[in-house]
């Protein structure tokens, strides 16, 4: 069983372990109504702006520098921080507060990217919590929401009722889980293997390229032996080469294929053999310094017996 839990101002889109009991104890349904608005004349405004984990997403980035019209490599410099993905070794990033611990682009007019902001902000103050049983992520899926109500926050006192899913319709959340949906998986199995399953520094680099760099991404499949290992159809191609969003979901795949073996993509025929083949030849390579060892440890057993067996007789 996995779990996979959604929110942003206590502290993380990963989990709700810095404040829990902020977190209402009761299982809500997208028809489940709450009572709650943020807007400029509430006393608290942009207070939840400050002092949080701001994880960004392979989307989050995307949509920001386009707003920004920045290069991946300016915006991740300019307007970032690294950080490991909650309960991971999977290296990301997020936004990277002011010397008051505010994010940059908030104003006391409130945010200057609303927009487009991360999916972090949008989920607040409704979390998401997910289930699955059984091995295929997509099978026997409980999904149910929670209500995050921290002391501070006065937008539960205004008048306003939503049910869940106008909620989620009105600040955009159904589009980020749809974009974060791959995303999100990758993070959640990773997460299931604890940290006692080690994952090489290369792969780390390559997930973090993949996560944060689209454009880079782009060159690494067109522009290096990639194409000579991976089968990919024509038309996957042609997509992948010209629309970005097509590239991020297509790196889900990718990234779930070179981490944990999935067969999402398919590796071409004589790549298979060329492996099997270098299995095999490390397998014979093995096994002859298995016996190599054995013997050498004979001899130097049958050596001892030996010495000792001289030493009896005098």
């Amino acid at each position: 069983m996995t779990d996979n839990t959604s929110f942003s101002k206590d502290k993380t889109m990963f989990g709700t372990e810095k404040n829990p009991s902020y977190v209402m104890p009761k299982k809500l349904t997208l028809e489940s109504r709450i009572q709650f608005r943020c807007h400029p004349d509430v006393s608290c405004f942009t207070a939840c702006c400050g002092n949080i984990n701001i994880i960004l997403t392979p989307f989050d980035i995307l949509r920001l520098r386009r707003h920004l019209n920045l290069t991946a490599d300016e915006f991740l410099l300019r307007f970032t921080a690294p950080t490991y993905l909650e309960k991971t070794d999977l290296p990301g990033v997020k936004i990277h507060l002011d010397e008051k611990g505010r994010c940059p682009f908030v104003t006391p007019e409130g945010c200057t990217i609303y927009s487009v902001r991360p999916s972090t902000c949008r989920y607040y103050p409704v979390g998401m919590a997910s289930f699955h049983e059984g091995a295929q992520e997509d099978q026997n899926e409980e999904r149910f929401f929670f209500l995050v109500k921290e002391p501070h926050c006065k937008g539960h006192e205004e008048k306003k009722e939503w049910t869940i899913a106008d909620w989620r319709k009105d600040q955009g959340v159904d589009l980020c889980d749809e974009m974060n949906a791959g995303w999100m998986a990758i993070i959640m199995r990773r997460k299931s293997f604890g940290f006692q399953a080690s994952m090489s520094e290369q792969a780390k680099k390559i997930f973090f390229m993949v996560s944060t760099d689209l454009d880079k991404f782009r060159e690494f499949v067109f522009e290096s032996s990639f194409l000579d290992t991976y089968d990919i159809d024509e038309a996957t191609l042609k997509e992948i080469k010209e629309d970005d969003i097509a590239l991020m979901q297509f790196s889900y795949l990718y990234l779930a294929s070179s981490l944990f073996g999935t067969e999402d993509l398919k590796i071409k025929e004589d790549k298979v053999q060329a492996k099997a083949a270098e299995v095999k030849e490390s397998q014979k390579g093995a096994e002859k310094r298995a016996e190599e060892t054995y013997e050498g440890l004979k001899k130097e057993r049958d050596a001892m017996k030996a010495a000792i067996k001289k030493q009896k007789k005098k």
